[in-house]
């Protein structure tokens, strides 16, 4: 079938959209010459640019009621419903979630072919292109399952993050005014989106003073409005810490935490760039699902379940486990490789 145009909508936040860039490789991969357009957030726009290579375009979604993520302004969206129709897709497909809310919405964007989930004992628009939607799994697995659906041949699991060169020069200027030595920092980061999945700074301090005292140096990463939380780590350490939050863009981040001997953190976007970078991790988990969000890769990615986050112990047994040799060998493996 000749697809000219195909929209994907996922009006998420980072590490949603990575996690549904392997089957973003797919998509293209069974259509090289259509052009697809990613439909999301304001912010992903950037996001478009960095995955050049798998999207064509980019459209800006107003929001719906029921979709926490942004407002919903009723002009806007009329505006956008009217701006949908010039440009229809041949195809419109729905990788935001489950479809209880957004599914009613898909025929008012497009009267082209949509695809996509919906839940069992809901509205589906159209029962040869939605899938009940997977529930259990990986979220990477759940969207590699409906491209299976669509019978759009299966790509690598794997995540990535690709690096421009002005972020590589930034990422090297910034490690040489800093004294980083790669391979030999470990990057905590004690910020997360959500308040209810942060945990404590004084747990994320007593874990870096241990890895400080095997002879690494901490990095404090972060965005701009964490830099309160990096500054709650940073004043209940006794070892120093060198505080990077907010000095960084996303891409020298990116660089960063490739180079680090590990990332520390809570279930957050950057967790899914270690997984991109194969950059051994240790992720908290507080209140989302560890069995849908946590990186595929057990052996370098290590994961702290919510009834265990009050014990500081079980989180430095698992940055030991990420930093054993057996791990770190891995990692050796993949620059080698790379280089």
């Amino acid at each position: 079938m000749l697809l000219k145009k195909i929209t994907v909508f996922r009006a998420l936040q980072l590490g949603d959209l990575l996690c549904a860039i392997p089957a973003m490789r797919a998509l293209k991969n069974a259509f090289p010459q259509s052009e697809i357009t990613l439909l999301g957030l304001p912010w992903a726009e950037s996001f478009v640019r960095r995955f050049s290579s798998l999207f064509s375009g980019f459209r800006a979604f107003p929001g719906f009621p029921g979709l926490p993520e942004q407002g919903f302004d009723r002009n806007r969206f009329t505006r956008f419903l009217s701006e949908m129709k010039r440009n229809e897709p041949d195809l419109l497909i729905q990788l935001h979630g489950n479809g209880s809310i957004i599914n009613p919405l898909m025929k008012m964007m497009s009267k082209g072919l949509v695809a996509g989930y919906f839940q069992p004992g809901a509205y589906c628009p159209d029962a040869r292109l939605f899938m009940p939607y997977p529930e259990g799994i990986p979220e990477i697995k759940r969207h590699l399952k409906l491209m299976e659906f669509l019978n759009i041949s299966p790509a690598e699991e794997d995540l990535e993050f690709p690096i421009r060169s002005e972020e590589e020069s930034e990422y090297g200027e910034l490690i040489r005014a800093a004294g980083l030595e790669p391979g030999n920092y470990i990057c905590i980061h004690a910020g997360a989106r959500h308040p209810k999945r942060r945990w404590e700074p004084e747990k994320f301090a007593r874990v870096a003073d241990v890895l400080a005292a095997k002879g690494y140096t901490i990095v404090l990463t972060g965005t701009l409005p964490e830099k309160e939380t990096a500054a709650k780590v940073a004043g209940n350490m006794r070892a120093n810490a060198i505080d990077l939050t907010g000095k960084t863009s996303l891409g020298a981040l990116a660089a960063l935490i490739r180079d680090a001997a590990l990332l520390f953190s809570n279930d957050t976007g950057l967790s899914h760039i270690a997984a991109a970078m194969k950059t051994p991790s240790v992720v908290i988990f507080l209140t989302s699902e560890p069995g849908r969000w946590a990186p595929l890769n057990r052996i370098l990615h290590r994961v702290v379940l919510p009834e265990e986050s009050d014990n500081t112990a079980i989180a430095l047994f698992n940055a030991d486990e990420a930093l054993s040799e057996q791990v770190l060998s891995i990692k050796k493996e993949r620059i080698q490789h790379e280089l």
